[in-house]
């Protein structure tokens, strides 16, 4: 027997930009990252919801790259929203769109959307001619502060969130302020549930900051909105760069905390609850269960809480209720499917202080039960409360 192994160490840059009206004839951001890629073709994407709110976007993207030295080979509006990925539809549009405009390997695929639109064309162009050089602009809080950044791309499958799919870290991400006007509030508050995930499990003094500037993002002051959405964005793609498994080859997932619940919740409503609300589901289960498992101090889980009830977002949705034939909570058919995702071994982060995690490997559902009641009755007895504003008294 011979064997020969041999090391391909490969090295990507991860551009990431944040700038305003990034189509606008005096902004040189792209003009400069195209140069830098020195890239023959490009293509351009856009969610029909984005060019529907933005009406002189598509004449914008043509006249910017009408000044520029590469073949534009148009802009296509294309559906989006959490649909687009429930099959390959999308995906297969997008490659049939590839072929006819003679988009290469050396080419620029851009896509301008929402958090599951990226995923879909993200997911064409990594697969097309085994990677196309993609170019990100998220035009939502939820895309800009945690999933534009990220170096994954896929679609859901098997019944799953995100079965079909790879890594692939974007040529660049260009978050574009001027996009996050045009989310409705509602939509541009739940998309900070990222922020707050990741100040918990990566920096305290972050989560500090956003609970000082509650008044402030519950109002959406576009300032304090445009820092917060910045702040989370590279403290994500710092763990990505650094943390040491860009490509989630092993079984520690800390930016996932809250994601187990909140993955299986999406599911278990047909996506009628959107990612970010689900994920604020996970994140006050799992808070809960740090302090029922003796991890964290009540205090602490308080916090956490009144930031997510300031944000208003609820912690608690009717699908946490229901069981299956055995009588065990379908919820927990999570902890099942992260436990597959991850290669064998269940690898969940809690929290044991503000910006403090610990990987576990086993949750108690006879605790998890206790929580999901406790969040169930939380919510029961706001309901009962006398309507108020969900902003915060200054």
């Amino acid at each position: 027997m011979s064997r020969h192994d041999f090391q391909i160490p490969v090295v990507f840059r991860h551009r990431i930009v944040f700038t305003r009206d990034a189509f606008a004839a005096g902004n040189a951001a792209l003009a400069e990252i195209l140069r830098d890629g020195g890239g023959r073709r490009a293509i351009a994407f856009l969610e029909a919801s984005v060019a529907a709110l933005w009406p002189g976007l598509v004449a914008a993207v043509q006249a910017y790259f009408s000044n520029l030295d590469l073949a534009f080979c148009g802009a296509a509006v294309l559906p989006g929203g959490e649909a687009v990925k429930t099959d390959d539809a999308l995906v297969r549009r997008v490659w049939q769109a590839l072929d006819t405009a003679r988009i290469d390997r050396h080419s620029y695929v851009l896509a301008i959307g929402g958090g599951a639109f990226l995923d879909a064309v993200g997911f064409a162009a990594a697969t097309a001619h085994r990677g196309v050089r993609l170019l990100r602009f998220p035009t939502t809080t939820l895309s800009q502060d945690d999933g534009g950044v990220g170096v994954k791309c896929a679609i859901n499958g098997m019944g799953k969130k995100n079965w079909i799919g790879t890594f692939a870290v974007p040529f660049a991400v260009i978050n574009d302020f001027e996009f996050l006007r045009s989310q409705d509030p509602q939509t541009c508050r739940a998309g900070l549930i990222e922020a707050v995930k990741v100040a918990l499990v990566k920096d305290a003094e972050f989560f500090g900051w956003i609970e000082a500037h509650l008044a402030a993002l519950a109002t959406l002051e576009v300032g304090v909105i445009e820092t917060c959405v910045e702040r989370s964005a590279l403290l994500h793609a710092r763990h990505i760069a650094s943390g040491g498994d860009a490509f989630e080859s092993g079984s520690s997932r800390p930016l996932d905390f809250g994601h187990w619940a909140a993955h299986k919740l999406e599911s278990l409503t047909g996506h009628e609850v959107s990612h970010a609300q689900a994920v604020a589901v996970g994140l006050a289960l799992d808070t809960l269960y740090s302090v029922r498992s003796g991890l964290l101090a009540t205090e602490a889980a308080e916090r956490i809480l009144r930031v997510l009830d300031a944000l208003g977002l609820a912690t608690y949705h009717p699908a946490l209720a229901s069981k299956d034939a055995t009588g065990r909570r379908r919820i927990f058919g999570g902890l099942d499917e992260f436990r597959q995702h991850l290669g064998g071994q269940l690898t969940v982060l809690l929290l044991q202080d503000l910006g403090v995690g610990v990987n576990v490997h086993h949750l108690d559902e006879a605790l998890l039960d206790g929580c999901i009641e406790q969040l169930r009755q939380r919510a029961a007895d706001t309901a009962a409360l006398p309507h108020r504003s969900i902003h915060p008294q200054p």
